[in-house]
């Protein structure tokens, strides 16, 4: 990621454990437009190797991560289709 990205929505998964950041990301990314960017904020360890893996499978595009105002980590995700 080269700096920083609109988001059109955000999703506050704290707490949530794999593989429920992802269920939360794939029932809602159809609120965004095509082009739109999804934030995933999430504690889970996990997440970041499954946010990458289900773009890659979903055909979206990872942008990376960065992190939430309480420094959890944040998985950005731009719909492709």
């Amino acid at each position: 990621m080269t700096g920083p990205v609109d988001v059109d929505l955000e999703l506050d998964c704290r707490g949530m454990r794999c593989p429920m950041p992802v269920v939360e990301l794939g029932r809602r990314i159809s609120e965004v437009p095509v082009g739109g960017v999804v934030a995933v904020v999430a504690d889970d360890v996990a997440a970041q190797v499954d946010v990458a893996a289900w773009c890659r499978m979903r055909v979206h595009e990872h942008l990376g991560e960065d992190v939430a105002a309480d420094g959890t980590p944040r998985y950005l995700v731009r719909r492709l289709s």
